[in-house]
């Protein structure tokens, strides 16, 4: 076992809750750090339900292309830990993390204190200490009380997307979601606002006038949109004609638009159109409708079909992957065969129901090593009431030796879970994986 590993499982018991959302305990142990988060980069704080880490990737790739170094932060992750921190463009280090962890279970003493807590308190320590450009940081769970929402003064902030998600931590309804994560939003930083329902847009206005935040928002100060196989931008300092996102999924052009609205608050001068249309079409972003060539599973596939991996888990994904995958089978159409796994934490059947439409058959799978994973037989049957016929296997290698038996020249997508999608990745690329899952986010 890896030192980190060692160190990750010990700090999953300082708390008894995965998710205790509260400011006290990053607060208590920030200050015994000496306050890393006071000596920070410039920050871009993104929150939002969907879409949030694809901006940070298009953010990341943007400032890159100017020649500038980010630090980055995200959750969670898919296959190792380190995955989460990365300084000046490179992934952390294992003997670096696992003397940061170190550093702050000495500093933290035993007291209580969750899981994403303390190692979003390992990350402030990391990117205090290298030297970078710009700091893009992914908001965990919500906004207000996320562990990440200690920066007293980022230099932009943006909320990507509002839907039904994490209501026992977040609030029941949309507006109450929305207030939550507008709480990233400081006086007299810019906000990008990206398309929502006009309920969860208006909680947020209402939230930015009382922290006197300037907004821009999407459909109103700025828009994005395709046309003519380009990527058009438009705000009121002028229209961009750019490429498409290197993304796939038709999503990914808002994500990319509150990237470039993003780019556009900051007013940096070294990141112009043409750093903009480079960092669109090299931006990378695992598990986000990827195609995967040239690994254990996608060499498991007979001749012509082809392998695809999403992470989405909720309603609003179900809607956006349909799309994407509608958009797929009218330049190349070809039977649609889901391999499916979820967590008992979100509404399978709300998100298998926009996609019943398009599968020929599902395998379900139980997602391995997951005590809140939804049994392989539960969504076959949540499949079946949906009009999808379905099978049942074992482990990931088992479910796609499945989806590729039932017919040639097959689209094969395997969906429902970024921790699912952690598994698929460690066997497509044979890595082994941390102890810790990527379901302990907080």
């Amino acid at each position: 076992m890896a030192v980190s590993d060692a160190i990750l499982t010990r700090l999953l018991e300082l708390h008894p809750k995965i998710i205790d959302l509260s400011l006290d305990r990053m607060e208590r142990l920030l200050a015994r750090l000496g306050n890393p988060e006071r000596n920070l980069p410039p920050v871009i704080h993104v929150a939002g339900t969907n879409g949030k880490g694809s901006t940070v990737a298009f953010s990341r790739a943007m400032i890159e292309a100017a020649g500038l170094t980010a630090h980055c932060y995200t959750s969670p992750h898919l296959v190792r830990f380190h995955e989460r921190i990365r300084l000046a463009g490179e992934l952390i280090g294992e003997d670096h993390l696992s003397a940061l962890l170190e550093e702050c279970e000495v500093a933290n003493g035993g007291e209580a204190i969750t899981f994403f807590e303390i190692t979003t308190a390992a990350a402030f320590l990391a990117f205090s200490r290298v030297k970078a450009d710009y700091l893009v940081l992914e908001v965990g769970l919500g906004g207000r009380l996320d562990a990440t929402n200690m920066i007293d003064h980022p230099r932009a902030t943006a909320i990507t997307s509002i839907g039904l998600d994490h209501q026992q931590f977040l609030g029941e309804t949309i507006e109450e979601i929305a207030r939550e994560k507008a709480g990233i939003l400081k006086h007299g930083v810019v906000g990008v606002i990206g398309r929502m329902p006009p309920a969860a847009r208006a909680a947020i206005e209402a939230v930015a006038e009382r922290v006197n935040a300037p907004l821009a928002v999407a459909g109103q100060d700025w828009d994005c949109f395709e046309q003519h196989g380009r990527l058009v931008f438009q705000d009121g300092d002028g229209l961009l004609d750019l490429p498409l996102p290197a993304l796939k999924g038709a999503y990914q052009i808002g994500n990319a638009g509150n990237a470039i609205a993003l780019m556009r608050a900051l007013k940096d001068p070294r990141i112009g159109e043409a750093e903009i249309a480079k960092g669109l079409a090299s931006a990378r972003w695992p598990a986000r409708l990827q195609r995967l060539k040239g690994g254990a599973l996608s060499g498991l596939l007979s001749q012509g079909s082809e392998l695809w991996l999403d992470g989405g888990h909720n309603a609003d994904a179900g809607v956006v992957l349909a799309q994407s995958l509608s958009e797929m089978a009218k330049r190349d159409q070809r039977p649609l065969v889901l391999v499916w796994g979820m967590l008992n934490t979100k509404d399978a059947s709300q998100f298998f129901r926009p996609l019943a439409a398009l599968a020929q058959h599902v395998v379900t799978l139980t997602i391995p090593g997951e005590p809140n994973a939804i049994a392989a037989e539960s969504l076959a049957a949540t499949a079946r009431a949906l009009g999808v016929s379905a099978s049942v296997a074992d482990g990931v290698e088992n479910a796609v030796r499945q989806a590729a038996s039932s017919g040639p020249a097959s689209r094969i997508l395997i969906c429902g879970s970024l921790y699912l999608a952690g598994h698929v990745l460690a066997a497509e690329e044979q890595t082994a994986m941390s102890v810790v899952s990527g379901a302990a986010r907080r």
